[in-house]
């Protein structure tokens, strides 16, 4: 098997919608393998599909191993691009030896580990002993498909994720999380048709996961509107029209604008503070967000704006709300433990901003706590606060007989030492262990950057490590 050929299926998987909770065509792309290659299979109500390939000949006694990945993939793109998710097949280029989306995602999370699982499938020239192949559903909104497995819809009791982005490197623990969202409710006011009304915003930040980057000092574009729009708030009187920030609930915010109305002669007030926070914003995150800008603009008049004292109260929270790592892990040197991430403001229902976060951690106690911090900060602003998706960690294992076996399989093929660590993101493993507690898992990938945010890119060269790595593990255990 070689690395063409998971290039060859990933750039097939490229060409099928899959975002999250419409996974229908992936779906049955995955049922049309097995079934083209007389392979048997599973389907459960969650959409989660295990296909099955016999040991080959003398294998049959080795131990069973499950390759899994999940089948959707977060669907971010640029405000300016006209792209769509549900029918256009992802764009991307051959670059300074990356594979490049440049105005959406790339969906390499985890569609190159679902590219591996198929090509391996599709192989004759792999001797190895019984395999299955696990695709789970709505990872990125909740891990969904994980929480619905069955016992007994797979059968190993070795476990390799797929879903990493990082060669060299080889995973045994992750971060639990749980989603935090506030429901604000506003009233409308008449407004003023003598008021100038502005659009003000900030785009270009960098973004990414918020699990793998939170820790990276990039800009949260949400943070950086209601920073501008308290210091407004301080010098002069305006309303507020509109808000719209940040999209998915595990990326950071890349964009975020609202539109404003106020008196004629205020408005060289706006534009000053306004230009003083861009200078102040791009230079604090030169290194980290180097296409961040600002953009202040005259937009049509509306004839609604929310309420005074709702929009206050929004500004003085949203200004102050946490974002970021809130503790380093004691265990591990260098290892986020905890964080929050403010991942969206919108007002797609009537008289309701919604504001979505996430908190994760590696402490079960820790990711609560940070949750009710949270909640907290949302009562006292008047919110009604639910949280959902809750998922839990997997808590690393320093003596796994897979670990061993895949440390020195590494050290053999690239005569150097794996690092292994756990991860701040999600990963499914935790949520299996609560199904199947007697499995021996690890995770690793090639080499991904930028996941959840246009631009995302893919190594080619990490692929073949990759797939060299997955053989000989798969060559070892059998």
């Amino acid at each position: 098997m070689e690395s063409s050929k998971i290039f060859s299926i990933f750039d097939q998987i490229t060409k099928i919608p899959r975002e999250s909770s419409k996974e229908q065509k992936i779906i049955e792309f995955l049922i049309n393998f097995a079934k083209e290659r007389s392979l048997d299979y599973k389907r459960d109500d969650a959409g989660n599909v295990v296909i099955l390939k016999p040991a080959t000949r003398g294998m049959e006694s080795a131990p069973t191993v499950v390759l899994q990945s999940h089948s959707d993939m977060v669907c971010e793109k640029n405000s300016d691009s006209s792209f769509n998710f549900d029918t256009d097949p992802i764009q991307y280029v051959s670059e300074d030896g990356w594979l490049i989306a440049k105005e959406t995602t790339l969906g390499a999370d985890c569609g190159i580990g679902m590219a591996a699982q198929l090509a391996i499938l599709d192989s004759d020239d792999i001797s190895h002993g019984p395999l299955q192949a696990l695709f789970t559903t709505e990872e990125e909104t909740g891990l969904t498909g994980a929480k619905a497995l069955k016992p007994g819809f797979i059968t190993g009791n070795i476990l390799i994720n797929l879903d990493s982005e990082d060669e060299g490197e080889l995973f045994i623990g992750c971060a639990g999380g749980v989603d935090t969202t506030a429901r604000f409710s506003y009233s409308v006011e008449n407004a003023d048709q003598n008021l100038e009304f502005l659009k003000v915003g900030f785009y270009g930040a960098t973004g990414g996961h918020s699990g793998d980057d939170i820790h990276k000092n990039r800009a949260n574009a949400n943070q950086l509107l209601f920073r501008y729009l308290y210091l407004l708030s301080q010098s002069c009187e305006f309303s507020v029209c509109s808000i719209q920030g940040g999209n998915k609930r595990n990326a950071i915010a890349r964009e975020a604008y609202a539109v404003i109305a106020l008196l004629p002669c205020q408005t060289n007030i706006a534009g000053e503070l306004f230009n003083l926070t861009e200078r102040e914003v791009k230079e604090e995150h030169l290194h980290s967000d180097p296409d961040l800008y600002g953009k202040m603009e005259l937009t049509s008049k509306e004839s609604y704006f929310i309420d005074k004292k709702s929009a206050s109260n929004i500004i003085n929270l949203l200004n102050g709300l946490p974002h970021g790592v809130l503790a380093m892990s004691q265990d591990i040197p260098g290892l986020v433990e905890t964080s929050t991430n403010f991942a969206s403001v919108k007002m797609d229902e009537p008289g309701i901003i919604r504001v979505g976060t996430s908190q994760r951690s590696s402490l079960n106690s820790a990711r609560f706590n940070a949750a009710r911090r949270i909640e907290s900060l949302f009562v006292l602003s008047g919110a009604k606060v639910t949280h959902e998706s809750e998922y839990p960690g997997w808590k690393p294992r320093m003596d796994s007989p897979l670990l061993e076996v895949s440390r020195q399989a590494y050290r053999d093929i690239f005569t150097r030492e794996p690092i292994v660590r756990a991860i701040h993101a999600g990963l499914e493993c935790g949520m299996f262990l609560k199904t199947y507690p007697k499995l021996d898992m690890i995770s690793f990938g090639p080499t991904i950057r930028g996941a959840h945010a246009p631009g995302e890119r893919l190594e080619i060269a990490s692929v073949e490590k990759f797939r060299r790595l997955l053989l000989e593990i798969l060559e070892r255990l059998k």
